[in-house]
């Protein structure tokens, strides 16, 4: 792993340098480890995990295989490990379970800084609600938008305001189905590792989830709708979120997903003091899409737009979270067991939610006070009550909130 990371370290400076990426893939060439030097160029060929070397860490049963629930790490012929890109859903338990340290996150970062030299269309940032505090908890959102700005972005976008309007999606869907049917709701609208879990081991629930992209998802789509030319970059804690960005039917809204461990080697690189940015403050988003962040959040959010959209109704939404895969797993074999009263079921593949994701900078604890407090500062409550959403509905041509329970449009997945 140390020649990967070596190999990383001398590529983003030549990155920095101005260069090429066929300057680049001729100054290293096929001597320099063809396959290390490929996964860091082109990314989008390769799984979320990359694996380096032969295991032989494992006597019999490899801890990676037997931790990864949705198969997609096997033996070949030979009896090396492999991972199925198809089947990857980068939730990192292999990565954990490697005891070898034979196993690592793929990283976009220079791809990212070769679109934003030389793409034909601006190049956006599309920041996790879990961003505030990962860089310090002085620097503000605004401090961010300039630094990105410095690198060559045309602006960040923070997708908050998109979980603003997933959740107004959502809620309506609750009403429509559970209110009146006495149905129960799995939420799809965050965690790609909770919905990998339910399309790949769970499918008896498929028809449980409400038909929803991610925010990550629909701040992409709305963009590339709004400009066609642009380059979508999201920008979070996840890993998971490289293997939703290249899933067949959502595919081409996010371009490239960076890691804040990749932003801020990025920042390092190019020597950018964060705290020197002018403060480009921009409020769009409400308490509801901000605490996305965290376990729990994306169920408060939509219990509270619910009463929100009905203020007269008695309105009940009993909530059930997990966080953490084998929390989820738990709660769903108590579901499949009958032995779960809830008619709103989150689930968050980290411990602690967004804010625990394997590259968050921050530890969960610390992220979800951070998340908690810049909910706290929005100036709207829910997306009922926040301008900006019907604005960007509006721009994006949709006639009125209920349209967004069409089954169709940039919002809309189809399972």
């Amino acid at each position: 792993m140390t020649a990967f990371n070596e190999l990383y370290r001398v590529l983003l400076k030549a990155a920095v340098e101005g260069k090429t990426q066929q300057e680049v893939e001729e100054e290293y060439p096929d001597s320099m480890d063809a396959y290390q030097l490929d996964c860091l160029l082109h990314p989008e060929k390769h799984a979320p995990i990359l694996n380096f070397g032969d295991c032989t860490c494992c006597e019999e049963e490899s801890s990676c295989i037997s931790g990864c629930i949705f198969n997609a790490i096997r033996k070949n012929e030979e009896g090396k490990i492999f991972i199925d890109s198809s089947l990857c859903a980068g939730c990192m338990a292999c990565v954990e379970a490697c005891a070898g340290g034979k196993l690592t996150a793929s990283r976009d970062t220079l791809p990212v800084l070769y679109a934003v030299r030389n793409a034909k269309g601006p190049v956006y940032a599309l920041i996790a609600p879990a961003f505030i505090g990962q860089f310090d908890r002085d620097i503000t959102p605004g401090m961010l938008r300039s630094a990105f700005k410095k690198l060559g972005f045309a602006g960040m976008v923070e997708v908050a305001l998109f979980a603003d309007i997933l959740t107004l999606k959502e809620a309506l869907e609750f009403d429509k189905r559970v209110l009146k049917q006495e149905d129960f709701l799995l939420t799809s609208c965050c965690c790609p590792v909770w919905l990998a879990m339910i399309r790949k081991v769970y499918r008896q629930y498929i028809n449980n989830i409400p038909g929803s992209v991610s925010p990550m998802i629909a701040g992409g789509r709305a963009i590339k709708l709004l400009e066609p030319d642009a380059v979508t970059v999201f920008i979070g804690p996840c890993v998971a979120k490289k293997a939703e960005a290249r899933e067949r039917d959502i595919s081409g809204a996010i371009d490239f997903v960076l890691t804040f461990e990749e932003i801020r080697d990025i920042f390092d690189a190019f020597k950018i003091n964060l705290r020197e940015m002018e403060d480009d403050a921009r409020d769009h988003s409400s308490v509801t899409g901000r605490i996305y962040a965290y376990a729990g959040g994306v169920s408060r959010a939509v219990a509270d737009t619910v009463k929100r959209l009905n203020p007269r109704r008695k309105i009940s939404v009993e909530a059930q979270t997990a966080d953490g895969v084998p929390a989820c797993r738990e709660m769903l074999n108590r579901l499949k067991k009958g032995n779960l009263r809830a008619n709103f079921l989150e689930g968050m593949g980290c411990r602690g939610g967004c804010v625990g994701g394997p590259k968050a900078v921050l530890s969960r604890e610390k992220g979800r006070e951070n998340a908690e407090e810049y909910g706290r500062q929005a100036a709207h409550f829910s997306p009922v009550d926040n301008p900006y959403v019907l604005e960007m509905l509006k721009r994006l041509g949709f006639d009125s909130v209920e349209s967004l329970l069409d089954e169709s449009g940039i919002f809309t997945r189809f399972f």
